[in-house]
């Protein structure tokens, strides 16, 4: 069966009109061609967010709420309102949104006998009658598509910053974008939805309120959250490549943080007895023979240039912390000011102790790994290597086009 969209077969174009992600410009062409198949193509492929209470969602938790149908006055059709992730607006108190998808729309139609509207007083504006002869269509549309698939550059190009402070910020976070296939400068960040970031934060995190967000990024920024051990570990080898003024031999780097463990130890620095030392000298050799391992694989896959090596791994702190203020937004556990000011602090504290995006990432990636990979070089690594190559090499990306430096 062959259904169409009862509006009309197409619409004129909007002239100078900058579509906000690729998601738009594909159904504003469509749109505009009058093509609706490949505009429920496109709509298959993506994420759909509709608004609700900010009282009903806090009260269903993870239940999706549809609001009462509209009246839209042009059309003369009553309608359920759903938007792609370039047309949200900015986070507000109240409502909320929650993601959902064709999919599951075409299998369970909330809206009775309401047409869905598609991003309604835009130029990609569409409005479908919802029938079972409709979703029909609709679901031969979704089978066998793979909503919003990640390991891909996304950015927003109307509504988000492209330069300055805030994007450099953003693009601290861009590893995690890319892997997840989001937008890596939308400030105004909704996520999975409000519940699905609420959910994130407390698996996660243990993060349920506004206080425990605020200690939670305070922590990251002071480059806190990452293990302790590591950061000594890898100081002593930069304490001695600056006494030294190059590379560190690694049997060299062993010897040195065996003795200084020890010496804290023999100095009431550390309380331990002599078991416990031996057992933390043994700890940081492993942890050492582990980082080794790592930077070679680095080096052989392009992350790390020859002859260079990690000096820290903060870098993940500062890149949690621009995701995690964009993640605290979408749950409103904090403002859109508040969160903004956490990004542009992640960026200057990634300045100051990092040299170039390249250096930054290769911290990010190696704290990442040594917390989840288990040197598996498994999706824990292929996924951060990926999104590394698509930063590093697509013309679009923000580290090519904003300066790690302020010049």
């Amino acid at each position: 069966m062959r259904v169409r969209n009862d509006l009309g077969a197409g619409a004129p174009p909007v002239a100078h009109w900058q579509a906000p992600t690729e998601i738009e410009r594909g159904l504003y062409d469509a749109r505009s061609r009058g093509d609706w198949p490949a505009y429920f193509d496109v709509l298959a492929r993506v994420k759909l967010f509709h608004a609700m209470s900010r009282a009903q969602a806090d009260s269903r938790q993870d239940w999706n709420f549809y609001n009462p149908v509209r009246w839209d006055p042009r059309h003369g059709v009553r309608s359920l309102v759903f938007l792609t992730d370039g047309m949200l607006p900015a986070p507000v108190p109240d409502p909320v949104f929650f993601r959902t998808d064709l999919a599951a729309l075409a299998h369970d139609w909330p809206g009775g006998e309401a047409w869905m509207a598609v991003n309604p007083g835009s130029p990609c504006e569409a409005f479908f009658p919802a029938t079972a002869a409709h979703r029909q269509v609709w679901r031969r549309h979704t089978e066998g598509v793979t909503v919003a698939p990640g390991d891909r550059l996304r950015t927003l190009w109307s509504g988000g910053p492209l330069h300055g402070p805030v994007a450099h910020g953003l693009a601290c976070g861009a590893l995690l974008c890319v892997s997840n296939g989001s937008l890596w400068n939308a400030m105004g960040w909704h996520g999975t939805g409000y519940v699905g970031e609420r959910k994130r934060l407390r698996e996660w995190w243990d993060i349920t309120g506004p206080e425990a967000l605020a200690d939670a990024l305070e922590t990251l920024l002071a480059g806190r959250m990452s293990s302790s051990v590591w950061s000594f570990v890898l100081g002593v080898r930069r304490s001695l490549a600056l006494d030294y003024g190059g590379a560190v031999e690694v049997d060299h780097w062993r010897q040195v943080t065996a003795r200084v463990l020890r010496s804290r130890a023999a100095e009431g620095l550390e309380p331990l007895d002599e078991a416990e030392a031996e057992a933390m000298v043994a700890g940081a050799q492993r942890l050492i023979g582990r980082i080794v391992r790592y930077e070679a694989r680095f080096r052989a896959d392009g992350l790390l240039a020859e002859g260079r090596f990690v000096h820290s791994v903060e870098a993940w702190d500062y890149g949690r912390a621009s995701k995690m203020a964009r993640w605290g937004l979408g749950a409103r556990f904090c403002t859109l000011e508040e969160a903004e000011r956490a990004v542009v602090r992640a960026g200057r504290v990634s300045r100051l102790n990092y040299r170039s995006w390249e250096d930054f990432s290769a911290g990010y990636i190696l704290g990442r790994c040594l917390h989840f990979d288990e040197e598996e070089f498994g999706d824990w690594y292929a996924g951060m290597l990926n999104a590394h190559r698509i930063l590093t090499t697509d013309p679009a990306s923000p580290w090519l086009n904003i300066p790690f430096k302020q010049p």
